[in-house]
Order: C-alpha cells, then structure tokens, then sequence
C-alpha cells in the first residue's frame, strides 16, 4: 500500500512542478534532481568520470548529477536527515542510468582487450562473467529512478569529513561486497548494518550482493527511460 500510495505521487510531483516552471525538459516525467530534495547529500556520479569499472564515462552521462524519480528522492532525503543524527553524510554513486548506459556496460564486457581496471574493480573474474554472476544487471532498476547506489563519510563539528570503511569500495565485484559477507572487518560489518537500517527505515530495500545497493519498491512499477544526463 505504501509503495502504491508513493507512485501515485509521481504524477503529482510532475504536474506540480511543470506548474511552477521548475523541471527543465530534459528530465524523464517526474523525476527530480537530487541536489534541490537533498542538497546535503554528496554527489560522487562515477560513471560521470573514469573512476569506475570501465575506465571512462559511461554513455548518457553527459553530467555528474543524480537524477531520481521524486518520491525516491524524497525518501532518501529522509535516510540522509536521519544519517545526519548519526554524524554521517550520504554520499550517492550513482542514481538514474540511461538504458543507453547499460547497453555501454554490455558493449564493453564483450571487448577483451579493455581490461585497465581489472585490478581494482573485478580481479577475480573474467568481465565477461560479471552479468550472470549478478554484478551487472542487462536491464537496470536505475534506469527507472528507483534505485541509488550510495556510502557515507563522518563529519565532524567544523565539518571535515573522515571516509567511513564499509569493507570494500563502490563497484568492487567481489564475494566480499556482499552485505552479509562475514570477509570483511566488525568495523565494516557494523557501518552496512548501519547503512542498511537508516534506508530501510525510509522503504529501501538492500541487494544483498552489493552493500551500496538500494532500490524503493514503487508498484506499479515505472518505465525504464533512455534520456541521457545532462546539464542545466
């Protein structure tokens, strides 16, 4: 009920806010940019850049911005209020990705020869394994809007930030980023447990292969959408 009640806000949103003049056209129908729900959150859009998995900026990401659809980003405005209780900062990864995106991702398994990060994101397995073994999705819940990828980082009174060891780094393929995974330090465990409890306080729910992993459940389920991710 509650995840139906929240998508029926979609449409609300969206009216709302082309009423006011305030969503630029790019955006897919009733999503938001997450910078004005949440402006405290940190935004570190990897495949905006070439720290990620494959090198390079992905396709679609023509900007490092986090585009979510409106009650996602509502709700996750929430887990970062409650984070900020615990002296945490949430800092999101990555958030809507253009269908266009993960036809790159598809692309790029098949190609043998590009292999740069290999050492740090998926050394124990050939690339090409990295979607049947549930690393990689070949249609994305991101591409709907629901769905973000995210850590924290501590930050103190004068508001200098200490990185926050969640056991592995974003986008490590490995039996150690599972959530449960018993391969990393109690320090660890304890801040995915953490992270896992303030998003599913707010209706996240946590993919158990990837501790940074988190989708909101919306019924009926939204359209995947191929916009690409652009500037203002």
């Amino acid at each position: 009920m509650r995840t139906a009640r929240l998508y029926q806000l979609v449409a609300l949103l969206a009216v709302q806010a082309l009423s006011a003049g305030v969503v630029a056209a790019e955006l897919p129908l009733g999503f938001v940019r997450l910078a004005e729900v949440a402006p405290g959150i940190r935004q570190e859009m990897r495949y905006a850049g070439s720290d990620n998995f494959v090198g390079r900026p992905v396709a679609g990401y023509g900007a490092a911005d986090c585009w979510l659809l409106g009650p996602v980003a509502s709700a996750l405005a929430g887990a970062a209020a409650d984070a900020a209780g615990l002296g945490w900062r949430l800092v999101v990864y990555d958030c809507y990705r253009p269908e266009r995106a993960v036809a790159d991702f598809v692309s790029w398994s098949k190609d043998p020869r590009r292999q740069e990060r290999k050492a740090d994101y998926y050394p124990g397995f050939d690339k090409a394994d990295l979607f049947s073994l549930g690393f990689i999705a070949r249609r994305s819940a991101h591409s709907r809007g629901t769905t973000v990828d995210l850590g924290a980082e501590l930050v103190d009174a004068a508001g200098r930030a200490t990185a926050i060891d969640f056991g592995t780094p974003f986008d490590m393929f490995s039996a150690g980023s599972a959530t449960a995974s018993t391969d990393v330090s109690p320090a660890a465990r304890e801040a995915r447990a953490t992270l896992v409890s303030l998003m599913a306080g707010h209706g996240f729910e946590n993919y158990r292969k990837e501790w940074w992993h988190f989708t909101l459940p919306v019924e009926p389920a939204p359209p995947a959408h191929d916009v690409p991710i652009s500037k203002d």
